[in-house]
C-alpha cells in the first residue's frame, strides 16, 4: 500500500518558519504562527506515531514543531525586551518623541 503525506505536516513546517521571519513584528504576528505550527506538529507527530506505515514526511512535522518552538521563545524575548525598553524610557515618552530621545541619552549616558 502507497504511503499518505502526513496530513498538516508542511503547514506546521511553513507556519514555523513564518514565525521565526516575523519574530520582530512585536510578537503580534510571530507568537500565533508558532503556536499553531506547535500544535499542528504535536497532532502530525502522534498521527504518525499511532500509524507509521500510513504516512510519509514525518521529518516536516518534526521540523516544523521545533521550529515553532524556537520562534515562539524569539518572540516571546522580542516582547519582554520592548516592555524592558518602554519600562526603562516611562509611557509617558511615547506620545513625545523629544522626550523619548531626551530619556534614551540619559539612558545611554548611565
Amino acid at each position: 500500500m502507497e504511503k499518505q503525506k502526513l496530513p498538516n505536516s508542511t503547514t506546521a513546517l511553513v507556519l514555523g518558519i513564518c514565525s521565526i521571519v516575523t519574530f520582530c513584528c512585536y510578537g503580534v504576528i510571530g507568537l500565533p504562527l508558532g503556536i499553531i505550527a506547535l500544535v499542528l506538529g504535536n497532532k502530525a507527530i502522534k498521527l504518525n506515531n499511532q500509524n507509521p506505515d500510513l504516512y510519509e514526511g514525518a521529518n516536516n512535522a518534526y521540523t516544523g514543531k521545533i521550529l515553532g518552538i524556537i520562534g515562539i521563545v524569539l518572540n516571546i524575548v522580542f516582547i519582554a525586551y520592548i516592555l524592558w525598553f518602554i519600562s526603562m524610557i516611562g509611557w509617558d515618552a511615547l506620545g513625545d518623541p523629544d522626550l523619548m530621545m531626551e530619556r534614551i541619552n540619559e539612558f545611554k549616558n548611565r
